[in-house]
């Protein structure tokens, strides 16, 4: 008896040492660039994330020697921005390389895998393992269960949400899920679903339309919606590289690390508040994501710098004032005035009060000064001649507009984007995963 129990215990004791059982709210599992963010950007929204690489590095995911960047190097978002911020401080240490606004960002891949893998290491909350590999994955109660395994000791990670960042989505099919189509579409098309954008690209290098061509069109002004990120039939499981359309090479890097910071955000609210992909707010996942620097729209002619940024991407994805795709770029036209025709669609929508006052004051096509405060004092309870000499006070020393306050002109689609933010504050009214108004 006593033989059996001494047996008993060393076989404990030794099937101890080999399997260890980790608890974590977000686990990532693929060492693709869209990977490394989104780990990155679910720690730094303060959720204890495991990383794992699961056999690959970024090595696996992106070419030898150097590269040249031409494809949304431009668009500063999130930790893209960061990244691409880090290379040119590298290279203006003596490589002589242009680091000039629109210039293409010259990429030696030993050195972005470098910065990429420091950016991580900075990071709290976040632990690599580069050794483990994928195994099996099965739901255990309010957790995910997934085996891991370096052909020695066994890894098990009990988690909240599990991120799949490989680049068959093998992982989420593992779990049972089906995958959807990767997105194809663009922020000038005519449905509501760009209000609920996570990540952004100025263009697209895909070879969509002309898969056996050596250089692929550009595919202008595109974005990925919330819902093509959840897999289907699963709860809590986030895809990244399954949700880009396209054959992927080094120009898809900028959206890769943009898309998976905006997966990773998603993962960090469904832990946070301990909820599931059945019930996701597309707002709050899109304020972590700005407060994180990170494009929802690829709004080319208001850069992050400008104060007005978080305004004008927020009432753009609101859909109060649209952007439009001119020469490839998609521009939000800041000086340009405000059409009163469209507007109107989306304020009715939104207020309850509006059409009384559209009724009411029937401004011309050109929506005034006059017309934007008037709607304001209306929506907010304001005297309006209190509202409009405050207003004329702070027109250029609080809002650092350039025009000059004057009620009768057409009002700028900057002026009204900036005003509209802060009293009307459209972003707040909650959207479904397809873009509707939920009241």
């Amino acid at each position: 008896m006593i033989k059996r129990l001494l047996l008993f215990l060393l076989i404990f004791e030794y099937s101890a040492l080999r399997a260890q059982t980790i608890k974590t709210d977000v686990v990532v599992i693929g060492g693709t660039p869209s990977g490394m963010a989104a780990a990155i950007q679910s720690s730094r929204s303060r959720l204890k994330t495991v990383l794992v690489i699961n056999g690959y590095s970024l090595k696996d995911n992106l070419p030898a020697g150097d590269a040249e960047i031409t494809t949304n190097s431009n668009l500063s978002s999130g930790i893209w921005g960061e990244f691409r911020h880090c290379v040119r401080q590298t290279q203006s240490k003596g490589t002589g390389a242009d680091t000039s606004w629109n210039a293409p960002l010259k990429l030696n891949i030993d050195t972005g895998i470098a910065i990429l893998n420091r950016i991580s290491d900075t990071v709290k909350n976040l632990t690599v393992n580069a050794d483990a590999k994928f195994s099996q994955i099965k739901k255990d109660g309010d957790r995910w269960e997934v085996m891991f395994s370096d052909g020695k000791n066994t890894l098990e990670i009990k988690a909240k949400v599990v991120i799949d960042a490989t680049a068959d989505g093998g992982i989420a099919l593992k779990a049972g899920g089906k995958l959807r189509y990767p997105f194809y579409g663009k922020t000038d098309g005519g449905n509501n679903i760009y209000r609920t954008s996570i990540a952004a690209a100025e263009s697209l290098p895909t070879d969509m339309f002309a898969p056996s061509a050596g250089n692929y069109p550009q595919y202008p002004a595109y974005f990925v919606p919330l819902y093509a990120v959840v897999a289907n039939n699963l709860d809590n499981v986030l895809v990244t590289e399954m949700a880009i359309p396209g054959k992927r090479d080094i120009q898809y890097l900028p959206f890769q690390l943009q898309l998976g910071q905006g997966v990773g955000a998603t993962a960090a609210y469904l832990a946070f508040f301990k909820t599931t992909t059945q019930h996701l707010n597309v707002r709050i996942i899109q304020g972590e994501i700005l407060d994180f620097k990170g494009y929802l729209l690829p709004i080319a002619d208001i850069k992050q710098t400008d104060v007005e940024w978080r305004a004008v991407q927020q009432v753009s994805a609101s859909g109060l004032l649209r952007g439009k795709e001119i020469n490839n770029k998609f521009l939000f036209m800041p000086d340009s005035t405000v059409n009163t025709a469209e507007i109107k669609p989306v304020l009715t929508e939104i207020y309850t009060r509006a059409f009384l006052w559209f009724n009411k004051e029937k401004p011309g096509d050109k929506f005034t000064v006059g017309n934007t405060l008037s709607f304001i004092s209306d929506y907010t309870l304001t005297d309006p001649l209190i509202l409009n000499r405050s207003m004329q006070k702070a027109w250029k020393g609080v809002y650092k507009f350039q025009s000059d306050f004057d009620v009768n002109r057409p009002i700028t689609r900057l002026e009204f984007a900036v005003l509209a933010n802060k009293f009307l504050n459209p972003f707040a009214r909650t959207v479904d995963l397809s873009g509707r108004l939920v009241n």
